[in-house]
């Protein structure tokens, strides 16, 4: 007889199937031809710290095989668990097919550009791969040796980390509520990891100056 864990998730499993089939490709092909990606609009105010929820952490790689646990916080002693340098506003850029990264580009390059010389602000480019096949260790190892280049950044303080993250991401994608994978998400954190902001799809240019004033006031909080 199954034990009572299985039975739970089994049912976990058929919810998830469900779920997954409900949002397919081609309900989220449809509202891209319905609104191109802009799915919500972007925040006009940062969200009130209290009412803020946290951003889940995901694990990330390095083209050049080094590894990262998102977002970097601030934690009850001063310092987080890894000893690296603490922002005080990071922007976590997400695509999860291809023909996101250009709406992930109109928010990125701007923030990029007005930040550049900041040393509390730090910008990430997550790219999800769950393709069972580009998962596998020596395939994974080769799409990322093909993905090596230099950082755009190299020569100011702030820096386009680009990186991504392999596997099932389901469960991250709930805790956001992203259905539509079609699209580009992208998310202003505090330094406790809390979600201040949020944009979606192509940026407007009213929303790109929401996010530069609100990124503006983030580094100003104490």
């Amino acid at each position: 007889m199954l034990g009572l864990g299985s039975k739970k998730e089994i049912e976990k499993e058929r919810a998830r199937l469900a779920d997954e089939m409900n949002r397919g490709y081609f309900a989220g092909m449809s509202e891209l031809k319905q609104h191109g990606g802009k799915i919500a609009m972007a925040n006009k105010i940062l969200i009130p710290a209290m009412a803020a929820r946290k951003f889940p952490a995901v694990d990330v790689t390095y083209s050049d095989g080094r590894k990262l646990k998102l977002p970097i916080i601030f934690n009850g002693n001063g310092v987080d668990a890894e000893k690296l340098a603490i922002p005080k506003a990071s922007l976590v850029c997400l695509s999860f097919r291809a023909n996101s990264q250009g709406m992930v580009d109109s928010w990125s390059k701007p923030f990029y550009e007005t930040f550049n010389d900041s040393k509390n602000v730090q910008l990430y480019e997550v790219s999800f791969i769950d393709s069972w096949f580009l998962c596998l260790s020596p395939i994974k190892q080769l799409l990322l040796h093909f993905m090596r280049k230099s950082s755009d950044g190299d020569k100011d303080t702030l820096q386009r980390q680009i990186v991504y993250s392999f596997g099932d991401h389901y469960y991250f994608r709930k805790e956001l509520k992203i259905l539509n994978l079609l699209t580009g998400y992208i998310f202003l954190l505090d330094k406790f990891g809390r979600v201040r902001w949020q944009g979606f799809g192509l940026a407007t240019q009213d929303e790109l100056s929401s996010l530069l004033s609100c990124t503006t006031l983030l580094l100003e909080e104490k």
